[in-house]
């Protein structure tokens, strides 16, 4: 399997970190990187690196996208994770883009709803409740067993 990293953002409801929190029971020996912690991280020795946030105006949040932008080797696996109120359109865009022009090979993505109070959303109440449930924590360890 190789060496993992997974540097990801999970700041609101912590949607994201449960995700994660499930893969890395499966694999202990994935490494877990919050980006609002460590801003530069060499990943040179990693064979894979995953990229997790929560969604944010349609996109990773940007401290994910400016940890790649820095951190980032050429030439690497790459995944993303992302979890979202509402998981549309091009959420996986801005990210995509970052690791294509690193020349990374992209494995694969995976969305999970997510409680999401964000912006307006905090007036009725947010949506998604209860997520990601036990069920989406679980279909996250099959998308990373299956990379």
């Amino acid at each position: 399997m190789g060496k993992t990293a997974i540097a990801y953002y999970s700041k609101h409801h912590g949607n994201t970190k449960k995700v994660l929190d499930a893969i890395k029971g499966y694999d202990p020996e994935v490494v877990l990187i919050d980006v609002t912690e460590k801003h530069e991280v060499d990943l040179t020795g990693y064979d894979r690196i995953g990229w997790a946030s929560g969604i944010y105006y349609l996109k990773f949040a940007e401290q994910v996208l400016n940890f790649a932008r820095v951190n980032l080797p050429p030439n690497k696996d790459v995944f993303f994770i992302a979890t979202a109120g509402n998981p549309t359109g091009g959420i996986f865009n801005a990210i995509s883009e970052i690791t294509k022009g690193k020349h990374c090979s992209e494995l694969g993505r995976f969305t999970a709803k997510g409680f999401d109070t964000f912006g307006p959303l905090k007036v009725v109440g947010g949506i998604q409740k209860g997520h990601p449930t036990e069920e989406e924590c679980q279909a996250a360890v099959e998308f990373y067993k299956n990379l």
